[in-house]
């Protein structure tokens, strides 16, 4: 698919927006965190952007989802927010962060799968190359002495491992689903029920009693104000918004990106070292993405195989 004019411009950005603003939010959830439950964090972050995205939507656009269209949009915010991301800040807990890192990096694999299987779409050689050099990468970058921690509990990578397929099939789910035409309206709804599920899960499970809000540090405000208008209300939406438009093995490929976002602002903001081992993997990383995007064969027939000019383009 050939995207033209403002179309492009907006694919552009909202690929700018899941790479790099959703690369930020590693840093910001790890600041927010500091002074606030992560479930509760997650919680108060969707909700709020939800709400002030739907106030905004309700009175900026005038479509109105149909109750299909929301019970699509509810479904898809519980499978991929509160299954998926509350999934596997659950299991933090008790799997290294370096270890779930390279779990994770096999989404694109698990998203070309999941295409195949529910959209009957055969993935391209050059998708089944790129995935695995993001997950070489991702390997030598989580590999290395300093970023390894202790053995992995096997329910934290079971419980890892279903939220990535909860992931890749809530990613197939809304490019086929009859969703709010409104990417405002939809993300808004998806955020709203992710939030309220991740509020549930925290009552369960985290010790909200004891939370006080008035312990909250200035630095945490700040990052949590980040997640919520940047990290949720526009990186979410331009996620939502190229669901709809590009092929979901390819806006997968942030998982790639994103580490190497967080690293970089670790480096530069919290005096972090990148290794030279890092900057190997970060190159391989970004290969499997292009490899991923860009059908390297018919790329490579088109350099062989010119288009021949004809007379009338010779003459213009």
């Amino acid at each position: 698919m050939r995207f033209k004019g403002k179309e492009l411009v907006l694919v552009l950005l909202s690929f700018f927006a899941v790479y790099v603003i959703w690369g930020a939010t590693y840093l910001a959830v790890s600041i927010a965190i500091e002074t606030m439950p992560p479930f509760l964090m997650a919680a108060l972050r969707f909700v709020s952007a939800g709400l002030l995205l739907l106030t905004f939507s309700l009175f900026t656009e005038k479509n109105r989802p149909t109750k299909q269209q929301v019970k699509n949009a509810l479904f898809a915010g519980v499978i991929i927010l509160a299954v998926g991301t509350g999934g596997v800040a659950w299991a933090l807990q008790y799997v290294d962060s370096g270890i779930a890192a390279l779990l994770i990096s096999a989404s694109p694999l698990i998203t070309v799968f999941m295409v195949w299987a529910v959209m009957h779409q055969a993935p391209r050689l050059s998708s089944y190359v790129g995935v695995a050099l993001g997950v070489v990468g991702m390997g030598l970058l989580v590999g290395q002495d300093a970023l390894i921690g202790q053995e992995s509990s096997i329910w934290g990578i079971i419980v890892i491992l279903n939220s990535m397929i909860a992931w890749g099939y809530g990613s197939v789910f809304v490019k086929r689903a009859d969703l709010p035409a409104s990417p405002g309206q939809n993300a808004a709804i998806q955020m709203l029920v992710g939030g309220i599920t991740l509020l549930l899960f925290s009552f369960l499970i985290e010790d909200v009693g004891s939370f006080n809000i008035f312990e909250v540090s200035t630095a945490s405000w700040w990052a949590f104000a980040f997640l919520v208008f940047f990290g949720s209300i526009l990186a979410f939406s331009s996620f939502m918004y190229l669901l709809k438009r590009i092929s979901p093995e390819k806006v997968s490929t942030s998982t790639y990106v994103n580490p190497i976002v967080a690293l970089f602002l670790g480096w530069w903001l919290n005096d972090e070292i990148i290794t030279q081992q890092s900057l190997v993997a970060a190159s391989i990383m970004l290969i499997g993405v292009l490899f991923i995007n860009i059908d390297m064969v018919a790329w490579l027939k088109k350099k062989m195989n010119p288009t021949p000019i004809s007379n009338k383009e010779r003459i213009s």
